[in-house]
């Protein structure tokens, strides 16, 4: 499904992610794990063609995101770790705009509006204005939006922040969904206890470069994927 194939970008004389190459498949929940400033943003807004990146190749099933962007962006959804959303328009606006932009039709987006705001408790909130929402509401909004086009890659970094456990037990459950429908997650995350326990694959980056990837029993064996992370951070 995605493919990154000696990913290189560079700030100055600082290489932010130094040829990096993973390959996610369909169904598959895969997990992205590295110290604050590793490369994980980065590498994410770079698939997601927000970043320009100085070498490599990003494809989605063989289409490029530098080739053909449109169609690149058209089959993914992004979580930044800070949505940055238009808090002028009220909730259920905002969602009718990103709903426009992919071309959901109306039966469609008013389904998959209704279903998610009520998973998320907030429908009564939707006709408010997103300038009154807090920091965990707007991450739910991102949420739902990400989900209203039905992607088959969604990419999310730092997800969990900001929510509470029903909607991040809530989140989970979708996630899965949507790689038992054939899709595939790419997120990256600090709460390694969540990792360990929904990843299928995992990578851990370190300075820019990957240093482990696989399987989770791949890549922990025996011990827990804190102590293995925490020991791959100490090396030099």
């Amino acid at each position: 499904m995605l493919k990154i194939e000696h990913l290189t970008k560079t700030f100055g004389d600082r290489r932010a992610v130094d040829d990096l190459s993973l390959e996610i498949g369909k169904g598959e929940i895969y997990g992205f794990i590295g110290h604050n400033g590793a490369g994980k943003t980065t590498t994410l807004k770079s698939v997601c063609g927000i970043q320009s990146f100085d070498e490599g190749e990003i494809s989605l099933d063989g289409v490029s995101v530098t080739d053909e962007p449109i169609r690149f962006k058209g089959q993914i959804a992004y979580i930044p770790d800070n949505p940055d959303l238009y808090e002028f328009m009220s909730g259920i606006k905002y969602l009718n705009f990103i709903a426009d932009i992919f071309g959901v039709g109306e039966s469609e987006r008013r389904e998959r509006i209704e279903k998610y705001a009520a998973i998320f408790e907030l429908t009564d909130d939707l006709a408010q204005p997103i300038s009154a929402y807090s920091h965990g509401m707007k991450q739910k909004l991102a949420i739902i939006s990400a989900w209203l086009h039905n992607p088959r890659l969604i990419i999310m970094d730092e997800p969990f922040v900001g929510l509470d456990p029903k909607a991040a037990h809530s989140l989970k459950e979708m996630m899965r969904e949507v790689c038992d429908s054939g899709g595939a997650i790419f997120f990256s995350t600090h709460v390694l206890e969540v990792a360990e326990k929904l990843c299928d694959k995992i990578a851990i980056i370190k300075n820019g470069k990957l240093i482990k990837e696989g399987t989770m029993e791949q890549v922990k064996g025996d011990e827990s994927l804190e102590d293995v992370f925490l020991e791959l951070e100490a090396e030099k």
